[in-house]
């Protein structure tokens, strides 16, 4: 089983926090969408013995693309691969792009799960992070999606400069309220060039403290388990049978085909992404080229990754997995990096599966990257 992401590189205008690869220019769109096709069948070979399971929209904001150039991309995808019966279909959408109408379209359109970038219920908040919608349009959109969809997800931002504890649990609260059965949520990040990291540097913002980011984290991990979701991933909850099965196959380390300006792909030897450049990519593919760079994993590369995703997740690391895939220097290695985050009580060990604790958490990717190994090849 494997899947397919298919990048929207087009956003009405720029949060202020985020570093994706994308364009506020809509020019291009219409040319766009036909190199995107062109791209799926140009690659169909790859996944040729392959069933589709999941097909995702990202982006950029792919809720900006009419429902005929989303229509046509996955009928693209039902031509040239083997596709379950009952696919994942999800789309990334921002609240001001999901009126009433536009709800009732997606969902009569293969599409059965929406991804809706809240981020807050706060107007001051939204502000400052330049978001394209306000605090009504976050709830009024919610009410209505869950007339037509059942498989929704929102996203929430913790660590928010000057955001108060009782602020962040109304955030939770307000999500909680609506129903919704899938949750993710990430702390504030401030990334190199982008208009957030200039206003810290300036003085306009002041920039996220690590520890209200954990404070935040952990109040959102207690209200979310009481109300029954399942920490999966570090940054997402879902209630049962709702975990997004596209982002599962990326941490499970199952195949994907990334398609679109900036996209990444993996088969499990090698990982390639295409061009950051929208005019670059539509010109090579019009010209019948990928524009696709590619790296073979090493040996090394594929414990490091799978070490930084399992730590991630429920499923853990698989110590037997390790031995068999990796070898038995590796898994000693393991073992001794792990014995001092087993004695601080953030890792465990329980059927021969290595885990973070509670406390554990919000610390894995920094617990990982001492787990990771340069070289040993």
């Amino acid at each position: 089983m494997s899947g397919i992401y298919i990048h929207i590189p087009f956003c009405k205008q720029a949060c202020h926090y985020c570093d994706f690869h994308f364009s506020t220019s809509m020019k291009k769109k219409d040319e766009m969408v036909l190199a995107l096709a062109k791209e799926i069948q140009l690659r169909k070979e790859e996944f040729k013995n392959d069933i589709v399971e999941t097909i995702y929209f990202g982006g950029g904001t792919p809720s900006v693309l009419a429902i005929e150039d989303l229509r046509l991309l996955i009928d693209e995808v039902y031509t040239n691969y083997n596709v379950i019966e009952n696919p994942e279909i999800t789309i990334e959408a921002n609240p001001d792009d999901l009126s009433n109408n536009r709800i009732i379209e997606l969902s009569n359109n293969r599409i059965n799960r929406l991804s809706i970038g809240i981020q807050s219920f706060f107007e001051e908040d939204l502000k400052m992070m330049n978001r394209a919608h306000n605090a009504e349009e976050a709830k009024k959109c919610l009410e209505e999606a869950t007339q037509h969809f059942d498989n929704i997800s929102l996203d929430l931002i913790y660590g928010i400069p000057g955001m108060s504890n009782e602020k962040w649990i109304q955030n939770i609260e307000t999500a909680l309220s609506f129903g919704i059965p899938h949750i993710s949520s990430y702390a504030l990040t401030v990334e190199p060039k982008t208009a957030l990291h200039s206003f810290i540097q300036k003085g306009i913002i002041l920039p996220p403290e690590d520890e209200v980011a954990q404070e935040h984290f952990e109040i959102l991990v207690e209200k979310l388990e009481e109300a029954g979701f399942i920490h999966y991933e570090l940054s997402n909850f879902g209630k049962e049978n709702y975990f997004s099965k596209n982002n599962s196959s990326y941490w499970l380390g199952k195949k994907y085909i990334g398609i679109g300006p900036s996209a990444h792909s993996y088969d499990g030897e090698k990982r390639g992404w295409n061009v950051s450049n929208n005019t670059l990519y539509i010109k090579s593919i019009q010209d019948g080229k990928l524009p696709f760079e590619t790296e073979i994993l090493s040996k090394t590369d594929r414990y490091n990754e799978y070490v930084m995703t399992g730590l991630r997740t429920i499923w853990g690391i698989s110590l037997d997995r390790i031995q068999t895939e990796f070898g038995q220097t590796y898994l000693d290695y393991l073992n001794q990096q792990a014995a001092k985050y087993i004695e601080d009580h953030l890792l465990f060990v329980d059927e021969n599966i290595l885990r973070t604790t509670r406390n554990g958490k919000f610390l894995s990717d920094g617990i990982a990257s001492d787990l990771f190994l340069l070289n040993l090849e």
